[in-house]
C-alpha cells in the first residue's frame, strides 16, 4: 500500500519544528503502526488509510500531555498534511519515507 514503511515526519508546532518516525502498515482500510519521536515510542490509534489519505491519532506526553490527530496523503515517497494540536490548532506535516 502507499502508506505502508518508515516515514521521518516534521510538523511546524507553535514549540518549533518537532520531528519524529512513523513506522505505518496498512490492511485493508486499517492503518496501525508506531509513532517515535523525542519522549520516545508510542502506538498510533483510530488509524484508517483510504487510496492516498490516511489519518490517526497518537497520545504524546512531552511536551506536555495531548493528542495529535494526524490527517495526511502521499505521493510517491514523501506526505504532506496536517496534525491537529488539541487546543493549539493545527500545524503543517510532511515527511520523506525513508
Amino acid at each position: 500500500m502507499a502508506v505502508d514503511g518508515t516515514w521521518k515526519i516534521a510538523m511546524e508546532t507553535p514549540l518549533g519544528t518537532r520531528e519524529a518516525q512513523l513506522a505505518l502498515t496498512s490492511s485493508g482500510g486499517t492503518l496501525s503502526g508506531t509513532m517515535a519521536g523525542e519522549a520516545g515510542s508510542t502506538a498510533i490509534y483510530d488509524g484508517s488509510v483510504s487510496g492516498d489519505r490516511f489519518s490517526f491519532k497518537v497520545d504524546i506526553t512531552q511536551p506536555m500531555p495531548l493528542t495529535l490527530e494526524f490527517s495526511a496523503a502521499v505521493d510517491g515517497d514523501r506526505l504532506s498534511g496536517n496534525v491537529k494540536l488539541g487546543m493549539f490548532g493545527d500545524a503543517p506535516v510532511t515527511g520523506t519515507r525513508g
